[in-house]
């Protein structure tokens, strides 16, 4: 084979991770959309706001520092980091009490690494849990029974009140997120792929992070994929999403199920908004990943989970397949950024439903 057609295989793989990564965004679309019938247009904005919690508590920074330091003259900022030397002292000694000495360094040694990392996660995970309680008392339970639109417009409202918070909150600068994966070329890849085009090709350069982040996008869909097939609570997310009054015939509270949707978007928003805040920064445009999701719910349908995993692969291959065949050797390049809604203009006029949603039929 040819150093082109590796190129192009090469491509091809980059375009399959750019797709999970889109299928990632759009899944927070999709699971509030199938259980509540509200086309979230804040899933982005929690994606940022999810990201800058995360970089906040991981860095020790003091939330609303900027607001308390305008107010009382103060200069607090950081609550200040113990060096890892002192923790992995600090939990050598407790694991040393149940492991032998040589296990219980290791793990020190890893904990003290990677521990406020882990730490920051669970905590941000605890704040979109109860950012999903406030969501459903203060905004969802009065709206009940309401025309849609009225839903989206309380959910555009909610996308420019948490961009505001989160500023507040934690500062409208630009952050780096280190997540502890290594950015770059895997040099694995490109040492064992480099004999298959000849001297003219280098191996494939698939970024580390991207590697890594397709692994965590899959092991989630997969546990949502199961959580809804083979779990009560799947059941019961399934339930509503077919039909809100026979739901609530049977004992179903809506409430509770609106809830647990809201925290599972905003767990999905929080691993979105962590693999790409580490790859291009914490920042406002961070948010704007959902514009890339809504072709991939164009293409998959509004109400599917398997339609968001494959319209996403759809569209990271596709525009990434585009630009190398067509988009730069005759159209001049930065295809990319209009491949994706091209596509969605025609499933619209074609199949407006998607290729998984429901055909809608409504009889006059």
């Amino acid at each position: 084979m040819s150093a082109d057609f590796w190129f192009g295989v090469e491509v091809f793989l980059n375009g399959l991770m750019a797709g999970v990564m889109y299928s990632l965004v759009a899944l927070g679309f999709v699971l509030i959309f199938k259980a509540s019938g509200i086309f979230n247009y804040a899933q982005g904005v929690m994606a940022l706001f999810a990201a800058q919690t995360l970089v906040g508590l991981q860095t020790g920074l003091i939330p609303f520092s900027h607001l308390i330091n305008a107010i009382f003259g103060t200069e607090f900022h950081h609550f200040g980091q113990a060096a890892p030397d002192w923790w992995i002292e600090t939990y050598s000694r407790g694991l040393s009490l149940l492991l032998p000495e040589s296990l219980s360094l290791s793990i020190a040694g890893f904990l003290g690494v990677y521990g406020p990392t882990i730490l920051a996660i669970v905590f941000a995970a605890l704040v979109m849990l109860f950012f999903a309680i406030l969501v459903e008392k203060l905004v969802l339970k009065h709206l009940v029974n309401q025309e849609p639109i009225i839903l989206f417009m309380a959910t555009i409202g909610l996308a420019f009140f948490m961009e505001g918070f989160g500023e507040l909150m934690w500062g409208s600068d630009v952050k780096t997120l280190n997540i502890g994966i290594e950015q770059g070329g895997n040099a694995w890849f490109e040492e064992n792929t480099a004999f298959l085009g000849g001297e003219d090709f280098y191996g494939f350069y698939l970024d580390t992070l991207d590697i890594y982040a397709t692994f965590i996008a899959v092991a989630l869909v997969l546990a949502l994929v199961l959580f809804s097939q083979y779990t009560k609570t799947g059941r019961a997310l399934r339930a509503v999403a077919d039909d809100h009054q026979a739901a609530l015939s049977v004992g179903i509270s809506l409430r509770t199920i609106w809830v647990i949707v809201w925290t599972i978007a905003g767990f999905v928003a929080l691993v979105a908004g962590m693999m790409w805040g580490a790859k291009s920064g914490v920042q406002f445009s961070l948010s704007l990943i959902a514009l890339k999701a809504l072709p991939v719910l164009m293409l998959g349908g509004f109400t599917s989970i398997p339609g968001a995993i494959i319209g996403g692969l759809i569209i990271g291959v596709g525009e990434k397949m585009f630009e190398f065949l067509i988009g730069a050797p005759y159209l001049g390049g930065a295809t990319e950024n209009w491949f994706a809604y091209m596509l969605a203009l025609l499933f619209l006029v074609f199949r407006p439903q998607g290729l998984f949603g429901e055909k809608i039929i409504e009889r006059v």
